[in-house]
């Protein structure tokens, strides 16, 4: 049996702890054919290079990064980008949701996207968006948790194996500062 998942905000200090585990999440999230932004030929050292991106704006201040744990082991990440602009004050995008193959099925997912919504109300953002692979099993998962699909762009990237795919872009408001209420 599984040792219970938690959720940990990875500050600028922890980030060490956990880069090589997320260097490996990320090879085996791309082998199993997800379209998260790099091509099959990705290897240790392009996604290493990817982390130390991250943690460069983790450390600015623009950028979360939530991951799932058990045991020590890291099962999944999810980024929250917060927009810099002043007129973008209320918005965040959440970037790669992603899940290690073995732990797939099991709540990760879900309990990323809570956290990282929870974050957000943190922050006072209250509209978050995403695009993800039109057609990937994520949709089913965003729109369980309450986003709306709000359309797509016809072959805006390509999958890890070369071909070119449209993206799904979604939404969900948290609460509203036009006094709507919470959504």
């Amino acid at each position: 049996m599984r040792p219970t998942t938690s959720i940990r905000h990875i500050t600028p200090e922890a980030f060490g702890e956990v880069r090589s585990q997320l260097s490996n999440l990320l090879l085996d999230t791309v082998a199993l054919g997800a379209s998260i932004g790099f091509l099959a030929s990705i290897d240790a050292i392009e996604a290493d290079a990817y982390w130390r991106g991250v943690e460069a704006a983790v450390a600015e201040g623009t950028r979360l990064l939530l991951v799932a744990e058990a045991g020590g082991e890291v099962l999944g990440s999810v980024q929250l980008d917060l927009c810099q602009r002043k007129n973008g004050a209320n918005r965040a995008e959440v970037q790669k949701l992603i899940v290690h193959g073995a732990a797939r099925r099991q709540g990760v997912a879900s309990a990323l996207m809570k956290a990282v919504e929870q974050e957000a109300l943190a922050r006072e953002r209250g509209v978050l968006f995403l695009d993800t692979e039109a057609g990937a099993p994520a949709e089913v998962l965003y729109r369980g948790l309450g986003y709306t699909f709000i359309g797509g762009i016809p072959e805006y990237a390509c999958t890890p194996g070369g071909r070119w795919t449209s993206n799904a872009i979604y939404y969900k408001t948290l609460f509203s500062r036009n006094g709507q209420g919470q959504a």
